[in-house]
């Protein structure tokens, strides 16, 4: 059975998501507070994390970026879902190493769609299992991690998962609409632009750290490419 974790200092929150999540089937651990989240993390790793932003004692930032440290965590889907949903508050939940983002008040209808997007993708990767290389930048999809000039840095699943389908259409330029619907599984027309952008530039952020060639290209007016050249 499917476990997931959702973690938010709010009852009235916790008690909606259990009883949205319940229908689906899903087991599901309610906890009210970062700390003991972590605590039971230790000990068994979810499906899928629901991380709340601001908590007493510890935040979900520190919690994302904490386990983001530990590579049991590598693949661990996380789901922020917070009362704080401007851009700049995106993109620091994004930097932090979540996979996706939900504004309170959201719509039960939105979150399973997005809960279920990301359990897709996490059994659809459990099947890649090979190197992909384009010049001098190599990803090994066993072990999510980059090889650049020789030099290994570790990717989150989505990083991944964004890198790997633009090195499977080098040459391409994908624009953030197309890459919503390929990577992040959304349905045409939905899905916030914003995240896109952010994990390209942490995948740019940590690829070009030791160089200064640029791996990802701008197209201005389109998207994003690999080239070959």
């Amino acid at each position: 059975m499917t476990y997931i974790m959702a973690v938010d200092d709010d009852a009235d929150v916790l008690g909606t998501l259990g009883r949205a999540l319940e229908r689906e089937n899903f087991e599901l651990k309610l906890v009210n507070n970062g700390i003991e989240a972590l605590k039971l993390l230790d000990k068994r790793i979810p499906d899928l994390l629901i991380l709340d932003i601001i908590m007493p004692e510890m935040d979900g930032l520190t919690i994302c970026r904490r386990l983001r440290k530990d590579t049991r965590f590598d693949t661990l889907p996380i789901l922020f879902l917070t009362a704080k949903g401007s851009t700049d508050d995106v993109v620091n939940g994004l930097d932090a190493g979540a996979d996706d983002y939900i504004a309170k008040p959201f719509e039960l209808s939105e979150l399973r769609a997005r809960v279920h997007a990301l359990l897709r993708r996490g059994m659809r990767e459990k099947g890649s299992a090979s190197v992909l290389q384009v010049n001098d930048l190599k990803l090994d999809s066993d072990t999510y991690q980059a090889e650049i000039s020789g030099i290994s840095v570790q990717l989150t699943s989505t990083e991944h998962r964004l890198l790997r389908y633009l090195m499977e259409h080098v040459n391409q330029a994908l624009s953030p609409s197309h890459l919503l619907q390929a990577v992040w599984d959304y349905p045409p027309n939905t899905g916030d632009p914003d995240l896109v952008r952010a994990h390209v530039r942490n995948l740019r952020a940590k690829l070009e750290k030791n160089t200064d060639k640029q791996h990802i290209r701008t197209i201005h007016g389109i998207g994003y490419m690999i080239s070959s050249q």
